[in-house]
């Protein structure tokens, strides 16, 4: 005997059929089923290649210490040797650091020639690096007599040889002189006064003589506070006797801080050229 529920009305409700409602769960369970079989059968044919790239991938991603490549942002998968060449062959930075090196190496190579024309290619020595062109007045000869600021009848020839190229640049310049420690600066009061002597010395001939615009040069003296060389002998005095001409880089700071890493770079590729 059927009964039938009441509302709360007091009318009966109508009976609802619930023959069919395994149907439900039951259609449920065949959609798991269907997506668990094709899951298993899409990791049953899985590309090697792409398998390979994926696993390379994550192996540097989670810092993996025995993965030997890792996944660059365009997919290609780079040596362990060229890790950390990562700068954007497209940055700007770059592409004015490039030209910047070109730029030195080529002043350097026009003042080297211009020594060499009058025989003094060994007088000077060159340092490139992000702060510019450093042409150094050290060598095989000497600048400076202990104790004074005069230049050497040789040393006034390599400023006029040098100036005019500078001139002709547009670059600021800076003069830094030194002094070595051995001995007593007389008749200065310290090296640090001797050092400043040397440096306006040299201002003033590449200014006077030399062309070289005032408002581009400036001068400093380090004193003994710099030494290239500590060696106690007459050879080590006569080195830290000296004075650089700074070419200085007119670019951003974080142009010329790519300067030291390409010069590496082109260092490698001339050794590597070179072995070949």
């Amino acid at each position: 005997m059927s009964t039938r529920r009441k509302n709360k009305l007091g009318h009966d409700e109508p009976e609802h059929d619930t023959t069919e409602r395994w149907m439900a769960s039951y259609l449920d369970m065949v959609t798991v089923l269907m997506c668990l079989f094709i899951v298993l059968f899409a990791m049953s044919t899985v590309d090697a290649k792409k398998f390979e790239e994926l696993k390379n991938s994550l192996a540097t991603g989670f810092g993996a210490a025995k993965s030997q490549k890792i996944d660059t942002a365009s997919g290609v998968v780079v040596p362990p040797a060229d890790i950390g060449d990562t700068t954007d062959e497209d940055s700007p930075d770059l592409q004015l650091a490039r030209t910047e090196v070109q730029d030195l190496e080529k002043l350097k190579e026009t003042i080297e020639e211009h020594l060499q024309r009058k025989g003094l290619q060994d007088a000077v020595n060159f340092e490139l690096d992000e702060r510019g062109l450093t042409v150094r007045l050290v060598g095989s000869r000497t600048f400076f007599t202990p104790n004074s600021s005069s230049l050497s009848p040789e040393a006034l020839v390599v400023l006029d040889t040098i100036s005019p190229v500078l001139a002709a640049t547009r670059y600021q310049l800076a003069i830094e002189a030194h002094a070595d420690k051995h001995g007593s600066p007389a008749p200065f009061a310290t090296d640090w006064e001797l050092s400043a002597a040397r440096a306006t010395q040299v201002l003033r001939r590449m200014v006077e003589s030399g062309g070289v615009p005032g408002e581009r040069i400036r001068a400093t003296g380090f004193g003994s506070s710099r030494p290239l060389s500590t060696e106690e002998s007459p050879q080590a005095y006569a080195m830290n006797r000296r004075a650089d001409i700074v070419v200085l880089s007119d670019k951003p700071e974080e142009v010329r801080e790519l300067i030291p890493e390409l010069l590496k770079q082109a260092t490698r590729a001339a050794t590597t050229l070179g072995a070949g």
